[in-house]
């Protein structure tokens, strides 16, 4: 009798800690399912950025614009900003507001997922640089290619001369020598995210690879060749060397060789901005792209030139990147180390997320450990292309142009300092 009491009592027991365990297993799954569907909701992904906080100071260096700079000890008087780095500085500011209004429309993300990844170790590009040197060579030295055969008519139509979205569309056009996705280059957009994120949503680099014959071409080899000639820091006092000045002539000289800017010469005779000589257009052209002038309280600081393609980092108020729009530029400091790509912002329409063929993107990276936030860059185009769209944009058109190249509808921003010269132009990608 004891011994069948006994097994009743231990078979009781027994039932009661099975079960115990049963509803600990089932509340861990409910736990995990739970934990899941936060997370496809996008419930944690305030979590991931830091308790929730949203705003750009969290984990990064401010993007914040300021009126005073410091420089050595030395205060600078009080200044206004220009109007084009206003603009600049806001452009992240109205991405996030209109993602942020998209989002009130619907709470799902549609298959976005922006949960942080740990991206692997960087795998360094070598860049061919052997003939830059000759570069600096004075121009009797120098050795140019031939005029380029000419690709299609370079008279402007009377639809072109009559709407700047159909002259820069032209320009797309004739640019022989704009890359081919998979066959010159390769790029890995990884994720994406919303500006205010500061997750890294890129698991690698943002060029998987780009063919060495890419630097091998004139026009591209030029343009590289002057990329290092400038010092990042806004406000900082540049030195040319007369070795530069050779490079900046060779430069122009060799793009002045090109079917785009031949056509973007012939425009602005015919619009009565430019001169009819070739020679002094070329020198008006050196003269807008590379003479020197004030920006962040010191003046013979920067140029249009550095701020556009090179891209500056200002020291007022908090560190912030300002300009670099140029695609070789960001593949040839992401092979030194000193660009973090963190992946692309969503576009303003769902569905149309790049890939690997886009040719415009929307980023957001790092440079020198300064963020920038929010920033648009045409990929595989030819410098002289960016150069005479630009250009264009600046004689013909407004602060805001609405313009078709080839499959993509563009909004160039350009802004002028003093009326004269080119404070900024970068292209944004319109729904």
């Amino acid at each position: 009798m004891d011994g069948l009491i006994r097994g009743l009592v231990d078979a009781t027991l027994g039932g009661n800690e099975r079960r115990g365990r049963d509803d600990e297993d089932n509340s861990r799954d409910e736990r995990s399912r739970s934990s899941w569907a936060d997370v496809v909701s996008g419930e944690e992904q305030d979590q991931n950025r830091g308790g929730g906080s949203s705003h750009p100071s969290q984990g990064r260096r401010q993007n914040v614009e300021e009126n005073q700079w410091e420089n050595k000890g030395e205060r600078v008087p009080t200044r206004h900003p220009h109007k084009e780095e206003q603009e600049e500085n806001t452009y992240a500011a109205k991405v996030t507001q209109q993602q942020d209004f998209s989002e009130s429309q619907q709470e799902d993300n549609d298959g976005w997922e922006t949960v942080g990844k740990k991206k692997p170790a960087r795998q360094s590009h070598k860049v061919q640089k052997e003939q830059w040197q000759d570069y600096k060579l004075p121009a009797s030295e120098q050795h140019y290619s031939d005029d380029t055969e000419t690709h299609g008519n370079l008279e402007p139509s009377q639809l072109e001369l009559s709407g700047l979205s159909e002259a820069c569309n032209k320009l797309w056009e004739l640019d022989s020598n704009r890359l081919v996705p998979g066959n010159d280059y390769q790029i890995d957009c990884g994720d994406g995210k919303r500006v205010h994120e500061r997750a890294d949503m890129a698991e690698g680099l943002l060029f998987s690879w780009v063919s060495d014959e890419v630097f091998r071409k004139p026009t591209f080899a030029r343009f590289c060749s002057l990329l290092d000639n400038y010092n990042p820091n806004e406000g900082y006092k540049e030195v040319v060397t007369e070795e530069e000045r050779q490079e900046q002539a060779a430069f122009i000289e060799e793009i002045s060789r090109t079917s785009v800017i031949k056509y973007l010469h012939k425009y602005l005779v015919i619009k009565d901005v430019a001169p009819g000589s070739y020679q002094e257009f070329k020198r008006m052209l050196t003269s807008l792209w590379f003479d020197l002038y004030g920006r962040g309280g010191t003046s013979g600081s920067s140029s249009a030139f550095e701020h556009v393609f090179v891209g500056e980092i200002k020291q007022s108020g908090g560190e912030q990147v300002s300009g670099f729009h140029n695609w070789l530029q960001f593949y040839l400091e992401e092979a030194k180390g000193t660009v973090d790509y963190q992946g692309y912002i969503f576009p303003r329409r769902r569905g149309e997320i790049p890939d690997s063929e886009t040719q415009l993107l929307t980023i957001q990276f790092e440079w020198n450990g300064v963020l920038k936030s929010v920033s648009s860059t045409l990929v595989g185009v030819s410098p002289e292309f960016e150069l005479a769209l630009y250009t264009m944009c600046f004689f013909m058109g407004r602060e805001e142009n609405h313009i078709q190249l080839g499959p993509y509808n563009v909004n160039v921003k350009c802004y002028r300092l003093d009326n004269n010269r080119i404070g900024s132009a970068f292209p944004i990608a319109e729904s």
